[in-house]
């Protein structure tokens, strides 16, 4: 609990303030915190001039607490930083065996993946690559295969599933499991017709079709207008259960989840699409961990630059992308990656440049686990080094959302005199809410962290809050 006693004490502590903005600074804090919305909050405060490094406003700096998807930040800028922005992940298709002279492939087509986040997205990337495979093989003189298809998995681990995540969270789409191979963003559409409120919504289909997919209906059609539908289902499991609610008298109402197994699925899909060009297989689907035979690579399918996964990251708060870029940070040194070396990776790297790597305590990539900790200290120390040292300094800060602009931002600081002047990401869980970026005023730069957990109040009202502090602190010219 924050008194008034305590909350003057801390702003004793601002340095660097005389006069009217040491009296200004007392009452932006004060009216900030003394409030029913934020007097018993959980919060990690920190506000800097970014360049000449002041401290503006401090309210337990150093504590790390839980910072949502905020910690997309620190996920992004490592990768920046070891990989650099024209980084692209790759893809590739090979064959083993002989094409005899009837055009027949004595032999298999193989998948390598390679971790690529965006291989079938429909955020980015080429969506239709599988056809473009299908004319390749039939101009390398392939007409049919007599053997399988194989997706090799051995990129990663097998732990699909940060083991930090909750059980809620398991097999809705932001929460996907994290293969080695990525396809169609690891996620399946689920079609409902609505009728009245309390019956019974029927369900259509999906999209992809899912082989063997059992889907245990347990929606309610209420008087909602929004998707408050949640599935639930464990990694490789074709049993899924849906709850929640869902609108009344729509035709076709979708709810997304995790697709179950996106190689199974790519495998599926490619079968159909080489038959629908002309190309029969004898066999379809095999996946498997790792293959020793000599192969020869039909072409490589490379992903969008590292800046630009980065941008629809920290501009839409990206789930899937982030941890793909998370556990990539292990895999590009030693194969198969794994959560844990990739936690070791980050923590080294920004130990090696001087940052307070104990006040960072990350289980995932973005931000997902309710088990993550970091301080408002450690963020500001984190965006101040890419904003200025970094040479991806101008991709990383663009990679960040606008104030009343874009991305998760949209709405906040709308119609206000901060609209366009918030270069930030937000973060959003149970009883989270955070900020983490830039303020430009037009004569000075803010760097600044704000992470407020369980306040007494909604996530709109916590919000609005950090809207006021943020309009106050930049009228301190």
């Amino acid at each position: 609990m924050y008194s008034i006693h305590t909350i003057t004490n801390t702003i004793l502590l601002l340095s660097c303030f005389v006069g009217t903005q040491y009296l200004a600074a007392q009452q932006v804090l004060r009216a900030f915190m003394d409030n029913d919305i934020l007097r018993n909050a959980n919060i990690s405060l920190l506000i800097e001039d970014l360049n000449t490094g002041k401290t503006i406003v401090d309210l337990h700096a150093k504590t790390s607490i839980t910072p949502a998807s905020t910690m997309k930040l620190v996920t992004t800028a490592t990768a920046l930083e070891l990989q650099g922005a024209d980084y692209q992940f790759t893809t590739t298709l090979e064959i083993d065996g002989k094409i005899g002279t009837d055009s027949v492939l004595s032999g298999n087509l193989y998948v390598r993946s390679g971790g690529d986040p965006t291989l079938g997205s429909e955020k980015m990337g080429n969506h239709f690559f599988l056809d473009k495979w299908a004319k390749l093989i039939l101009t390398s003189g392939i007409n049919k295969v007599n053997g399988n298809i194989i997706v090799i998995e051995d990129y990663f681990d097998s732990q699909v599933i940060n083991p930090k995540w909750t059980w809620e969270d398991m097999g809705n789409y932001y929460a996907p499991g994290i293969h080695s191979l990525a396809y169609r963003d690891n996620t399946f559409r689920c079609v409902f017709k609505t009728g009245a409120i309390n019956s019974k919504p029927k369900i259509l289909g999906t999209d992809p079709f899912i082989y063997d997919l059992t889907i245990d209906n347990q929606l309610h059609i209420t008087a909602t207008k929004s998707d408050l539908a949640y599935f639930y289902g464990a990694p490789f499991s074709k049993q899924r259960s849906v709850y929640g609610e869902i609108p009344a008298n729509k035709d076709a109402f979708t709810v997304k989840g995790d697709l179950p197994h996106p190689a199974e699925q790519l495998v599926a899909d490619f079968n159909s699409t080489l038959v629908k060009n002309g190309i029969q297989v004898l066999n379809q689907i095999e996946t498997i961990s790792n293959v020793q035979t000599a192969k020869t690579t039909l072409t490589t399918e490379l992903s969008p630059s590292l800046g630009d996964i980065v941008q629809q990251i920290n501009n839409h708060s990206d789930n899937q992308y982030a941890e793909y870029v998370f556990k990539n940070l292990s895999a590009i040194h030693q194969q198969p990656g794994t959560i844990a070396n990739a936690l070791k990776i980050i923590k080294n790297y920004w130990e090696s440049k001087g940052l307070p790597v104990e006040e960072l305590n990350q289980q995932d990539g973005s931000g997902l686990s309710p088990t993550n900790a970091i301080s408002a200290n450690f963020f500001v120390q984190l965006l101040r080094y890419m904003r200025l040292n970094s040479q991806c300094s101008n991709v990383f800060y663009k990679s960040l959302a606008i104030s009343g602009k874009t991305g998760t931002l949209k709405n906040f600081l709308s119609d206000t005199k901060l609209e366009g002047k918030v270069h930030a990401k937000s973060g959003t869980i149970a009883g989270v809410k955070s900020y983490a970026g830039f303020i430009e005023t037009g004569t000075k730069t803010y760097v600044f962290a704000v992470l407020v957990n369980n306040a007494h109040g909604t996530s709109k009202e916590v919000t609005a809050k950090i809207e006021k502090l943020l309009l106050n602190i930049s009228a301190f010219e």
